[in-house]
């Protein structure tokens, strides 16, 4: 499938929106401020006809979702193209009907929007979410080979430079050992952390909770991760949070990441259709 986005910028991002009727505005104003070609939203906390779909194809964005009333919702946003999509959960238990996953084709190149289950309280929600991850990994293994990119509310702090105070997190379900295991072994597959890549020193925190004035103190966390499969991880050139959009009258408790590629002809041909994907 060759790419219409081959041989010019792609800019992804991921925004866990925390309502998407609540925080339409600010998302409108973000998307024409900093015009993404691609946004992967979580959290919209909509049943599926309520997504507002019509406001954002004003805007320039067509979309695929999956809503769920009050709880969960994942997109994808897509400007001036329509996204093909090629999932809407995630395999391996059709007993799980959260809206949490969504897979499109974006002009060639598959594109996930991914919402992992919290996990706490650890007591009794834990397994919960190392089922869903062991389906993930499971699933994700299947689309290094091809242009992909995984983006979305990980729920899970890779490293201690990730969390503003490690020992305050010692034993919650975003940080405990277990899940930074899996999230090493999602790298291991090949996927490539956009944002460590471009950011290795400094802070670079997307979550910052309502509580205890974590974002007047920059009591951060970094939970919202950008992963680019083997085929165009080369073409990743930049990666930022608009950390800015955290401080908005009504925020999100995120702020939108971002990353830019180069996708040039030869990365999309040296790498195989993602029209192969969908049939998987």
């Amino acid at each position: 499938m060759p790419s219409a986005l081959a041989g010019r910028d792609m800019k992804i991002a991921t925004w866990n929106i925390n309502g998407v009727n609540g925080r339409l505005a600010l998302l409108l104003e973000w998307l024409e401020a900093a015009k993404p070609d691609v946004v992967c939203l979580q959290e919209l906390k909509a049943a599926p006809a309520r997504f507002p779909a019509a406001a954002l194809s004003r805007a320039g964005y067509e979309a695929v979702w999956a809503g769920e009333k009050s709880w969960n919702g994942v997109a994808i946003l897509a400007r001036g193209a329509l996204p093909i999509e090629t999932r809407r959960a995630l395999p391996g238990d059709p007993r799980d009907t959260e809206a949490r996953y969504v897979e499109a084709a974006v002009d060639g190149v598959l594109i996930a929007s991914l919402y992992v289950p919290n996990g706490n309280p650890v007591e009794t929600r834990i397994d919960r979410k190392r089922r869903w991850i062991s389906r993930f990994l499971k699933h994700a293994e299947g689309l290094i080979e091809y242009p992909a990119i995984l983006a979305g509310d990980f729920n899970i702090i890779p490293t201690e430079r990730d969390v503003y105070n490690p020992a305050r997190w010692q034993g919650d379900a975003l940080f405990l050992p277990e899940m930074r295991t899996a999230f090493t072994a999602l790298l291991g597959q090949g996927w490539l952390d956009s944002l460590d890549v471009m950011q290795p020193t400094g802070e670079r925190f997307t979550f910052w909770d309502y509580k205890r004035n974590a974002w007047q103190r920059n009591a951060g966390l970094r939970l919202d991760h950008i992963l680019i499969s083997p085929p165009i991880s080369g073409a990743l050139q930049a990666a930022e949070v608009d950390r800015e959009m955290r401080g908005k009258t009504g925020a999100s408790d995120h702020a939108p990441v971002w990353a830019r590629l180069s996708l040039t002809k030869k990365d999309m041909s040296e790498s195989s259709s993602c029209a192969g994907a969908a049939r998987r």
